[in-house]
């Protein structure tokens, strides 16, 4: 079977995590159709999207995420489900959003999507502490910034 999921984080075509994402990438950016706050937190600095979305949230609480969508299988699906630890209390959930094509939102004509995301969990947010954000997107400059940082830190 095949699965689509929006990945706005380390799953992206030329990050850090994207040799676990075995997927076909669907042409063009998306953006999540509510506002979400999409936070970089932790030791690790990991992208960390809330689920509850805000329908008119200022940029300080959350922005329309930007991300890619891919075409999965199910062996392909449940590599992303081990990395994002879905089955550990407090990290991710995977669940679906609705998303449409970037510069699109406000086209009735444009449809909308519901790929599968993972969400951070409250309790993750909350365990990880130190945070960035929100961030409307989560760019190569913000990894590699924060690789850097981490590395000088430690």
């Amino acid at each position: 079977m095949e699965h689509q999921v929006f990945v706005y984080g380390t799953l992206k075509e030329g990050f850090r995590n994207f040799h676990i994402n075995k997927g076909t990438r669907v042409p063009g950016e998306f953006v999540t159709v509510q506002q979400h706050a999409l936070l970089i937190v932790g030791e690790y600095w990991l992208p960390w999207l809330l689920e509850e979305a805000r329908a008119n949230a200022s940029p300080r609480e959350g922005h329309h995420v930007v991300g890619q969508i891919y075409t999965v299988d199910d062996a392909g699906l449940a590599e992303m489900d081990v990395l994002e630890q879905i089955d550990e209390p407090g990290w991710y959930r995977r669940k679906r959003i609705d998303v449409k094509a970037r510069g699109a939102l406000d086209d009735e004509a444009v449809p909308v999507l519901q790929p599968w995301v993972y969400f951070g969990t409250r309790e993750g947010l909350a365990r990880e502490g130190k945070r960035l954000g929100p961030v409307e997107v989560y760019t190569l400059e913000i990894q590699n910034r924060l690789a850097r940082q981490r590395w000088h830190e430690g």
